[in-house]
């Protein structure tokens, strides 16, 4: 996948966004978005962060409105859930590369290391993923999930700027950026997929062996929420 100029400019975390659009993704950016919209988008995302069951019958009853119409305006509980989810991964992704200082495969694997590292240690997504395993799985690491394949967007548009700053990619930058984010993957989801504990320090070195380079140093992890917009009616 080419990414043009204009995204290679944008914070990583944005990108995804960007080249992974959803019809709620567009409205919550659209100027002129109603109120409504973005007002059911933060009481979910709030809830979520709450470690809360997103109930989108009890959500539509705190609105005032019907389901029919919460369901107009973001979609159903899947794409409402994906977008909450990707919503706290944005910013965790981009306060992770404009602290991160190495670069060429180094970087990749920090990054991903990094973010690895946020998802296991928030507690709700834990509690999201305790709750509703399946589901979870569904949103985060299937075909039918736009989490996926934003990140792996994401993932490819670093290693195209790192192959154009001299890095030799193994892989073509799409599949490569597919093998690292399934990678990163199987330990996030390793109590899911394996029986087994969610471990960073396993991910780092796996990243690093698929991108042959060192096994980096236990990094600082970011939080992964982010404060709550009160204002904007831009995309959270």
């Amino acid at each position: 996948m080419l990414h043009p100029p204009s995204v290679a400019a944008l914070p990583i975390g944005r990108r995804g966004v960007v080249l992974v659009p959803t019809p709620l993704s567009q409205r919550l950016a659209a100027a002129g978005t109603s109120a409504e919209v973005v007002h059911a988008f933060r009481r979910a995302r709030a809830a979520f962060i709450a470690g809360e069951r997103l109930d989108m019958t009890a959500l539509a009853a705190q609105m005032g409105v019907d389901r029919t119409s919460l369901f107009r305006w973001v979609g159903n509980r899947d794409a409402l859930l994906s977008e909450v989810l990707w919503s706290l991964a944005e910013p965790t992704l981009d306060r992770i590369d404009a602290t991160e200082r190495s670069t060429g495969p180094d970087r990749v694997v920090a990054v991903l290391t990094r973010f690895t590292g946020a998802l296991i240690q928030a507690l709700y997504f834990r509690q999201f993923l305790r709750t509703e395993p399946v589901r979870a799985l569904k949103l985060l690491t299937t075909a039918a999930s736009e989490v996926q394949r934003r990140l792996v967007a994401t993932v490819e548009s670093v290693l195209t700027e790192e192959e154009a700053a001299g890095l030799d990619l193994p892989l073509p930058a799409h599949d490569l950026a597919y093998l690292l984010v399934r990678v990163a993957e199987s330990f996030t989801f390793a109590d899911l997929i394996a029986g087994e504990r969610p471990d960073i320090d396993r991910a780092a070195a796996a990243l690093a062996h698929v991108m042959r380079t060192d096994v980096p140093a236990r990094p600082r992890v970011p939080a992964l929420a982010p404060p709550l917009p009160t204002t904007s009616t831009e995309h959270p």
